[in-house]
């Protein structure tokens, strides 16, 4: 058995960032050191929240107000966390997931103006469950519109949103780096996705 506990380990970033290649190599590596591992995602992981992520992040831009949002956002993670997270802890395997409530305070905390306390207060009562850490990977803008050049389309509600409001998600995952709840880690994910990966692996073990 590992001597290494249950851990929830958050992957954020700017569309384009990388962190969903990454998460699946870390996840690879901690399973060669002899881990149970589960990756998950958000908005989604479960089958009830995938219905919910197919509200927010197709169709047009404004179709939800922005507290509308907020609330969809924590509707899915809250039946995520309970349907996959919470057993899996509880079962003693890591949790990976791609976007938390990182994310959350990104883009509806500073993207859209919400603020961040009305933001964690949603989160306490719906999810109430914080990762034991968070990387948060850092590209610059053009490194990761390039990535998001060879992508398929659907998906891409927030990369259609205004050039100031991706500013102001960027500006707010600068902001996740000294929240005192999310211990926080800045990540350079401009290099291979493999050293990447490993340069995280070698925080967490």
């Amino acid at each position: 058995m590992s001597i290494h506990p249950a851990q929830l380990v958050a992957f954020e970033g700017v569309d384009g960032c990388g962190k969903s290649t990454v998460l699946r190599l870390v996840a690879e590596l901690l399973r060669q050191h002899g881990l149970d591992v589960v990756t998950t995602r958000e908005p989604g992981g479960s089958p009830g929240a995938e219905q919910l992520r197919e509200l927010l992040v197709a169709g047009d831009t404004g179709r939800w107000s922005p507290m509308t949002e907020l609330l969809l956002h924590a509707a899915a993670r809250a039946e995520h966390v309970e349907a996959v997270i919470r057993p899996a802890l509880a079962a003693g395997k890591w949790v990976l997931c791609d976007r938390f409530v990182g994310s959350t305070l990104a883009y509806q905390g500073y993207g859209m103006g919400l603020g961040r306390e009305l933001v964690m207060q949603i989160h306490a009562l719906t999810a109430g469950l914080l990762p034991d850490v968070t990387f948060v990977l850092q590209v610059p803008p053009e490194v990761a519109a390039a990535r998001l050049g060879g992508r398929d389309g659907g998906e891409d509600r927030y990369e259609r949103m205004s050039t100031e409001f991706l500013a102001r998600v960027r500006a707010g995952y600068d902001a996740l780096l000294t929240d005192p709840e999310l211990a926080a880690v800045a990540v350079d994910a401009t290099c291979e996705a493999a050293e990447v990966a490993e340069a995280i692996v070698d925080r967490l073990l």
